[in-house]
């Protein structure tokens, strides 16, 4: 170590070994490039930063070779600097080569970015998921169904990529699906994956749409497979069923303007159908039951028979229940925002032997 340390010493105490040094610069071609070379190590990360840094590098290695065989005559300079720029042409080519290989259409590349992108999920990943679907798109029609009510059945779990779908039951509008929504989530969700089922809503085409989908016994492997891309859908699959149900909840309207939760438990006593029949049964029970405990026995005096009266039952003194009137037509549904379907308060009248809800301003109120 001491012997090397002195030869370093030595070297630098003796001076240059040069005999005589050139009077005149180099060519541009050699400084040119060292520009080139300079701007190439101050490249950055990333596919595109990879592509900066070697693009300069294999054109400032090529100045090089150029300078070498021009103006210095070495074999040595022409060889490396030859060597070094293949390196990075190849390079490059093997960035091009990769950077096709991970291209998608154009419609899955529009889906990543607004879809899974914001929740930070692999591309690798997301090839994954494209390739389940087979890359194809899907078309509908105007007015083509994708399900029919009571007949399709769920074997696939589909999302809609543009155009809009109507979802009806029984010939009545219930919500649209949009872009970037699930057509099927509700159906899918409502079955194991060894069970079969048929869809109970229509889906029908209003505009030309264009949609992917995923054969169901392909997704139910993928998902058992790779636990990420199960965790992923299980939430992507809860938001698009939440949309759904609060859509469905925004058609809820009170007649003064406020809206309701169709998830709050009071809306059973509105809805229910037990409720309403049970009103003249009770009363003609109580009644009986009032009878019966007028009647005195027979060993009992007159006296105390007058003065026992019977209380009158608490059903026989509320005022009869208004006679039913026939549903009137929603003249102001357009004012309401509503279509006509829309269920507004107003056509839930009370219901005897309980609290209408009408009666409150809130739910919240009622709930109280």
């Amino acid at each position: 170590m001491s012997t090397n340390s002195s030869t370093v010493g030595q070297l630098l105490l003796q001076g240059s070994a040069c005999i005589s040094w050139k009077q005149d610069v180099e060519g541009a071609v050699y400084h040119l490039a060292n520009c080139l070379l300079l701007l190439g190590f101050m490249g950055g990360s990333g596919v595109y930063g990879c592509f900066y840094l070697f693009g300069f590098l294999s054109a400032g290695y090529l100045c090089c070779v150029l300078w070498g065989w021009f103006s210095a005559c070495g074999v040595d300079i022409v060889l490396w600097s030859f060597l070094l720029a293949l390196v990075c042409l190849l390079q490059l080519a093997h960035l091009v080569y990769r950077l096709r290989e991970d291209t998608l259409p154009e419609e899955f590349d529009l889906l990543y970015k607004a879809l899974y992108l914001p929740l930070q999920v692999p591309l690798q990943t997301y090839k994954e998921i494209v390739h389940c679907c087979e890359e194809q798109v899907l078309t509908l029609a105007t007015e083509q169904t994708y399900a029919v009510e009571g007949e399709t059945p769920i074997n696939r779990l589909s999302l809609l990529l543009s155009g809009r779908v109507r979802v009806s039951q029984d010939g009545q509008f219930l919500h649209y699906i949009f872009p970037y929504q699930f057509m099927d989530s509700p159906e899918w969700e409502s079955l194991q994956p060894s069970e079969d089922g048929v869809f109970q809503v229509t889906l029908t085409a209003e505009t030309s749409c264009s949609y992917i989908s995923w054969p169901r016994k392909s997704l139910h492997l993928l998902l058992t497979k790779e636990r990420y891309i199960s965790c992923l859908f299980s939430a992507l699959l809860g938001y698009d069923i939440s949309e759904k149900l609060y859509t469905l909840n925004d058609k809820l309207f009170a007649k003064f303007g406020l809206r309701f939760d169709i998830r709050l438990p009071s809306l059973y006593h509105v809805l229910g159908p037990t409720a309403a029949g049970a009103g003249p049964e009770s009363e003609k029970g109580d009644e009986e039951v009032c009878e019966s405990s007028v009647s005195p026995p027979q060993g009992t005096p007159t006296s105390l028979q007058q003065t026992a009266p019977c209380s009158p039952s608490p059903a026989a003194t509320n005022l009869p229940a208004p006679p039913s009137r026939a549903r009137m037509s929603r003249p102001d549904s357009g004012i309401l925002g509503e279509d006509s379907t829309s269920l507004v308060l107003e056509d839930f009248e009370e219901v005897s032997g309980s609290e209408s809800f009408m009666d409150y301003r809130s739910d919240g109120e009622y709930m109280r």
